[in-house]
């Protein structure tokens, strides 16, 4: 890897197609001011007077045709979709994309397809820590780079059993910088082998290597979520919280954004929230807003992912609910648990002066 393709690539959320996004970047993990950015369709991604730094990351989900392969078509209408809500970049290739059940070259042509169609409007990460070795690890993970992504994410734990020390990990994450040049990286604490949270220890490693553009993180308590905040203020590394019932307070806290599952059944409400956490003005609407997503947390997240392609086919998105690692259907209860949170929508984006994101 060449070091000017590497650092052409360093600043998750500052990729950009010329004339697409305007955007101004803060100095290491400073403020960002930034322009309201449009993709390369002519659609707003901002959300309107009062915008802040604070971004909108969806954990995508992948479509599938009813013979159960990847609906690339699908894939592209979804992406309008998330881009009508005010996204500002994507996680392609995660746990929400069944990143478990695809095959090594289904992972490389569904990231490959997100970085086209996207076309520089907005940042792309995906997961590249797969393989048995740390060197096969290494050896998807500059596979998976060369797609075009912004950064390849490590699930940390890939690099160490449950039992191992944070020495090995570290130790096992310094093995893996070695071996991937410059490749910029980041973390993702997926419940999936196992969840592994970053200590305070390891996470100062990662942010002293030099190598870390993006974290999303999974820890929920809120207390040990701030420390980590805290750490990365004056880092280039960009925190993303994946629990929703944390967003206004990740957000208000120094966050760069969130990253959560609810953002496959209502991204435009998540990127509302992040533009306006930090608003003086919108207060009370904020902690409304909050005040709901916990409330929904427990219904959309029953029998997910096909929860959410069962929302997002509400919400006009054309793809079929079907799951590679669900095996039950949606449940006569499940099902009208989502239709009455599809009604609360409304009103929610009615309180907050929003028209629902359509395609």
């Amino acid at each position: 890897m060449k070091e000017s393709e590497a650092s052409s690539r360093r600043n998750f959320l500052g990729k950009i197609t010329a004339g697409s996004l305007a955007l101004t970047l803060g100095v290491a993990g400073g403020a960002t001011a930034l322009a309201t950015p449009k993709n390369d369709k002519g659609r707003k991604t901002g959300d309107g007077p009062f915008e802040s730094h604070k971004k909108f990351v969806p954990v995508m989900v992948t479509p599938y045709l009813q013979n159960g392969q990847i609906d690339y078509d699908g894939l592209s209408r979804l992406i309008d979709f998330y881009l009508a809500s005010g996204v500002r970049g994507f996680f392609a290739n995660c746990a929400s994309s069944e990143m478990y059940n695809l095959t090594e070259q289904e992972r490389l042509s569904l990231t490959r397809h997100v970085v086209k169609y996207v076309n520089g409007a907005v940042p792309v990460v995906a997961t590249g820590s797969f393989g048995e070795t740390l060197a096969d690890k290494a050896e998807f993970a500059k596979k998976i780079y060369h797609t075009g992504i912004s950064a390849v994410i490590m699930i940390t734990s890939h690099f160490a059993k449950s039992d191992e020390s944070d020495e090995v990990l570290i130790s096992q994450f310094d093995k893996f910088f070695r071996l991937t040049d410059n490749i910029p990286m980041g973390t993702y604490e997926c419940p999936s082998p196992y969840k592994r949270i970053l200590t305070p220890a390891a996470f100062g490693y990662l942010l002293n290597s030099g190598r870390m553009l993006y974290h999303k993180d999974t820890t929920i308590d809120f207390d040990k979520v701030k420390v980590k905040i805290e750490m990365a203020r004056n880092n280039r590394l960009e925190f993303y919280d994946a629990c929703v019932a944390n967003t206004m307070y990740s957000l208000q806290a120094g966050a760069k954004g969130m990253s959560a599952i609810s953002g496959n059944f209502y991204p435009d409400i998540l990127a509302w929230m992040c533009a306006q956490s930090t608003n003086p003005d919108r207060q009370e609407d904020v902690k409304f807003i909050q005040e709901q997503l916990t409330k929904t947390e427990d219904i959309i997240s029953q029998n997910y992912p096909l929860s959410a392609k069962y929302f997002l086919r509400k919400r006009g998105v054309p793809i079929e609910v079907i799951s590679r690692t669900s095996t039950s259907a949606l449940t006569p209860q499940q099902i009208q648990g989502l239709d009455d949170t599809y009604t609360k929508l409304q009103a929610w984006c009615s309180r907050i002066g929003i028209q629902p994101a359509r395609i």
